[in-house]
């Protein structure tokens, strides 16, 4: 046989494959058709040389905006967050509804490179700037029975549904918006992924009486074994960690119940959060970047919404960062490298429904492999707080294989080695 493509002398790992050494990786008509320790070169039309670096299974981004200008300055393009970051397939949270996810499939899951599946909005806005405009998502902007048909009828690309579980809507409206929410993902037996920690500011007139530290406990009990609870780390109210620096009880309840987590990392994670959560027995499913227009340094279209001015708190960053810095930023917290590894493949997969699909390095199965560069040293991480941790360890994208195809790591997006900043 001759192969396409022959990916030689790679560090690969896939902790669910049980596959830790150097490998080559053989390549035929998009599909891995061999793994093996030498493979020769002289069945093969063209060479990667993998040498020094780390080969995965193609990443998978949980938390991704990528329904660019139908989302106004939301949206990012698939592939700046896709295979130019290294990442082989996205998870779009909450971009489409189930007015505008024709128009999803056709200008981004069937026009780009990267594989792009969706948790489609449980609000008929969908992503449309609606941050900018919380009445957009009140329960009037709900239509159950419209949301759970689109879904079913698009089953190929719709995974599950996006809701907010936030102080500024609860302020607004209680619990009726999540409590149609979790009757749209009942009903089409889809998991239901949940943002958690303060979005909207609070309603102008001050009339509210919610405490943030009960939003938690009260979803959870509206949720089934699969849903996710997205934003383990924010720094904003309504979290997993409490005014009083502690993880709220019912957390350890959820995952008991079977409900998963996900860091969803954003402009709004902390290190200080996420080292109390992890103290705490708190360690996440999987990993997701939550990279948008509103914390990334990407043009905005002309005519986009001012900044808030209380943005800051909301969604501005300075500190880039990209799904493969995330596992940086794990690796920085104790977490080891083979348990980080299923939370951007396999999980993420299974969580999709596509594990049959993607999330491992298998023979017969799509040659989706992402291949990383392991560099050591001493650096600092630093969050949006202002918070730095010491690393040894850093990770980059170099390149990736889609269905076989080779994309360099090149994305504006991507923090670059020489950002961040050496440690004595």
């Amino acid at each position: 046989m001759m192969y396409d493509t022959l990916l030689l002398n790679g560090q690969v790992m896939d902790p669910c494959e049980h596959l830790e050494g150097i490998m080559d990786i053989a390549i035929k008509d998009g599909k891995i058709v061999a793994i093996e320790p030498h493979i020769d070169v002289g069945l093969a039309k063209n060479i990667i040389q993998a040498r020094d670096h780390l080969v995965l299974p193609g990443l998978i981004d949980t938390h991704a905006h990528v329904f660019d200008l139908v989302t106004g300055r939301f949206g990012v393009d698939a592939d700046l967050s896709g295979v130019y970051s290294g990442v082989t397939t996205l998870i779009d949270q909450g971009g489409p509804s189930c007015i505008t996810l024709p128009a999803f499939r056709r200008h981004v899951v069937e026009a780009k490179k990267s594989k792009v599946v969706a948790f489609l909005s449980s609000y008929l806005v969908g992503g449309l700037e609606g941050h900018y405009y919380p009445s957009l998502y009140k329960p009037d902007c709900l239509d159950v029975d419209a949301t759970v048909k689109s879904a079913l009828a698009n089953a190929d690309i719709v995974k599950g549904f996006k809701a907010h579980a936030e102080l500024g809507g609860f302020a607004r409206w209680g619990m009726k918006v999540m409590e149609l929410c979790a009757e749209i993902a009942q009903q089409a037996n889809l998991p239901l992924y949940i943002h958690f920690g303060q979005l909207w500011p609070l309603p102008a007139d001050g009339n509210h009486s919610v405490d943030a530290d009960t939003i938690l406990e009260q979803v959870v009990n509206l949720l089934k074994p699969g849903d996710i609870l997205a934003h383990p780390f924010t720094r904003h109210p309504g979290g997993f960690v409490n005014r009083q620096g502690q993880v709220h009880p019912i957390v350890k309840e959820a995952i008991a119940k079977g409900l998963k987590i996900d860091v969803g990392h954003g402009s709004h994670f902390s290190f200080n959060m996420a080292r109390i959560a992890l103290d705490a027995g708190i360690v996440p499913d999987t990993l997701g970047a939550d990279l948008h227009g509103y914390n990334s340094h990407i043009p905005k279209p002309a005519g986009t919404p001012d900044e808030h001015s209380d943005s800051e708190h909301m969604f501005a960053g300075s500190v880039k960062f990209s799904l493969v810095s995330t596992m940086t930023a794990m690796l920085a917290l104790g977490l080891k490298l083979e348990d980080i590894i299923p939370m951007v493949t396999s999980a993420p997969a299974a969580m999709a429904g596509l594990s049959d699909e993607v999330g491992h390095l298998r023979v017969g199965s799509t040659a989706d492999i992402s291949i990383l560069k392991d560099h050591r040293g001493k650096w600092w991480l630093k969050d949006n707080e202002g918070t730095q941790v010491l690393t040894e360890r850093l990770l980059t994208p170099e390149f990736c294989l889609r269905q076989g195809v080779l994309y360099t790591a090149n994305a504006s997006v991507l923090p670059q080695l020489s950002e961040f900043k050496l440690a004595a």
